[in-house]
C-alpha cells in the first residue's frame, strides 16, 4: 500500500509552519515540524522524510549548518533539502548550494511556486528511489544466478575428482559419470536460457519456423524426459494427436517451452503421481499444448507474476528455481504470436496451457 509523500519543515517560527500546512493542504502530505536543527537530527533518527523545507536564518543551528552536517550523513544525503530563506545576496545562496541545498524558495513563500518545486524534488527522490530498487534486485538477480549456477558446477568437479582418485567399480564410474553428465546439461540450459532471453529482449532473435508434427515433438519430449520422471517418481502421460498434423514454429525454441513446462510439472509434482503432455488442433492452423500436475498449484494472485522474469511461484527446497523457465516460455510463444497461461487443476495442482497459430 503506498503511503503519502512525507515532508519535514525546519523553522523557528511556527506561525511559517501553519502557512506551508495551509499552501500543502490540498496535497495530502504528510507534514511534520521540527522548531530548530538540533530537533530535526534528532527527529531523523527515527522518521525519515521524502523532501525536507529548511528555514536558513534560525538560532542555535542556522539552516547551512544543519544542511551541512544532514547532507554528510550517507543515510540521509539522498534527501532533497529545499531552503527557505529571506536571502537575496548571491554569496549567501551559494553557500548553501555549497552545503548540499537542492533548491530555493524565497520568502514570502507562494504557493503555487511551494508545491511545484515540492513537487519537483519528489520526483526526484522517487527516482532515486527506484535506482536503488533496481540495483537491490540486480544485487540480489548476480547473488541467485552465482548460486544456481554453482550447485551443478559442483557436482561435476566433486564427481570428476572422485574418479580420479578412486578406485570405482564400473557401476559407480558409470553413476558418476551420468551425474557430471546430468550437471552439464542443467548448467548449459541456464547459460542458454539466459542468452537466449537477452536476444529476445533486444528484438535479435530470429524464429525459424518450420512445419512441426506435435505428435513427433511431444512424444520426442516425454521419451526424452522419461529418466527424470521415473528418478523422481513421477508418470509422464502422453494425450496426443494422431501423426501427420504440424504447426509452423521454431521446432528448437518450440521444444525447449515443452521441456521446461514438463520439467517445472516434475519438480512440483508429488511422488508417485502422473504428468500429463496433451497436444491438439483445436482449429486449422492452430496448436495448443497443455501441461498438467497433481502439485501444490499456483495461487490465483500469482498466475501472472509467475511469467515475469525471476519470480518465483512457490519455493521448493534442494531445487534449483531460477525463475527464468516460465519467462522463457512466455517469451517464446508471444514471439509466435501465441499465449500461455495457467489454471488451477482441480481437485489440486496446474494446469499449463500454450497456443499458437501459423504466421498469416
Amino acid at each position: 500500500m503506498e503511503t503519502s509523500p512525507k515532508i519535514l519543515i525546519i523553522d523557528d517560527e511556527p506561525d511559517n509552519f501553519d502557512v506551508i500546512d495551509t499552501l500543502l493542504e490540498s496535497e495530502g502530505y504528510q507534514l511534520s515540524y521540527a522548531s530548530n536543527g538540533n530537533k530535526a537530527l534528532n527527529l531523523l533518527k527515527t522518521f525519515q522524510p521524502d523532501v525536507i523545507l529548511l528555514d536558513v536564518m534560525m538560532p542555535q543551528m542556522n539552516g547551512i549548518e544543519f544542511c551541512q552536517k544532514f547532507k554528510s550523513h550517507s543515510q540521509w544525503k539522498h534527501i532533497p533539502v529545499i531552503m527557505v530563506t529571506s536571502l537575496t545576496d548571491k554569496e549567501d545562496l551559494s553557500k548553501c548550494l555549497a552545503m548540499g541545498a537542492d533548491d530555493f524558495l524565497s520568502k514570502p513563500v507562494n504557493g503555487l511556486e511551494l508545491r511545484a518545486r515540492v513537487k519537483s524534488m519528489l520526483r526526484i527522490k522517487q527516482q532515486h528511489d527506484a535506482l536503488q530498487e533496481t540495483m537491490r534486485l540486480r544485487e540480489d538477480l548476480s547473488q541467485s544466478i552465482v548460486h544456481d549456477l554453482r550447485n551443478p558446477l559442483t557436482i561435476i568437479l566433486s564427481s570428476a575428482a572422485i574418479l580420479r582418485t578412486s578406485d570405482y567399480s564400473p557401476e559407480r564410474q558409470e553413476k558418476k559419470t551420468m551425474n557430471i553428465i546430468t550437471a552439464g546439461q542443467r548448467l548449459q540450459l541456464m547459460i542458454d536460457s539466459l542468452l537466449l532471453m537477452a536476444k529476445l529482449e533486444s528484438g535479435k532473435m530470429v524464429l525459424t519456423r518450420t512445419e512441426v508434427d506435435l505428435h513427433e515433438l511431444c512424444a520426442s519430449a516425454l521419451a526424452d524426459l522419461e529418466p527424470l520422471a521415473v528418478q523422481n517418481r513421477r508418470k509422464p502421460i502422453g494425450n496426443l494427436p494422431a501423426p501427420g498434423g504440424s504447426i509452423c514454429v521454431d521446432r528448437s525454441l518450440f521444444r525447449r517451452v515443452v521441456d521446461n513446462l514438463l520439467s517445472n510439472a516434475i519438480k512440483f509434482a508429488p511422488p508417485d503421481s502422473e504428468i500429463i503432455l496433451s497436444a491438439d488442433y483445436p482449429a486449422p492452423g492452430r496448436a495448443r499444448i497443455q501441461v498438467a500436475d497433481s502439485g501444490l498449484g499456483v495461487k490465483e494472485e500469482l498466475h501472472q507474476i509467475i511469467f515475469e522474469k525471476y519470480e518465483i511461484g512457490t519455493p521448493i527446497k534442494e531445487s534449483s528455481q531460477l525463475g527464468l523457465g516460465l519467462a522463457f516460455c512466455k517469451m517464446v510463444v508471444e514471439a509466435h504470436g501465441g499465449y500461455i497461461k495457467v489454471n488451477n487443476n482441480l481437485p489440486q495442482g496446474a494446469i499449463f496451457t500454450i497456443e499458437v497459430s501459423n504466421p498469416k
